[in-house]
């Protein structure tokens, strides 16, 4: 699989990583690594968030679009 955005640079890259939201294929230079929040507590809502986070790959285009959504900016 190659880098999406690299592709539409002109260029030809080998992806590292797939964005988590959009599938988009992502080198070293393009992958973009958030830590996301983990709760606990079940069914039917989580009831206390963890100290411990997990990491998530996005592309740029998807890092935007879920900052925007997010009141506290990332």
């Amino acid at each position: 699989m190659k880098c999406y955005i690299c592709a539409e640079e002109g260029k030809s890259t080998d992806a590292v990583a797939i964005c988590i939201v959009c599938g988009m294929g992502l080198c070293m230079d393009h992958a973009i690594r958030q830590e996301n929040e983990v709760w606990t507590g079940g069914y039917p809502f989580p009831a206390e968030k963890l100290k411990e986070t997990l990491p998530r790959i996005l592309c740029k285009y998807c890092s935007i679009a879920l900052k925007k959504g997010n009141p506290k900016g990332g």
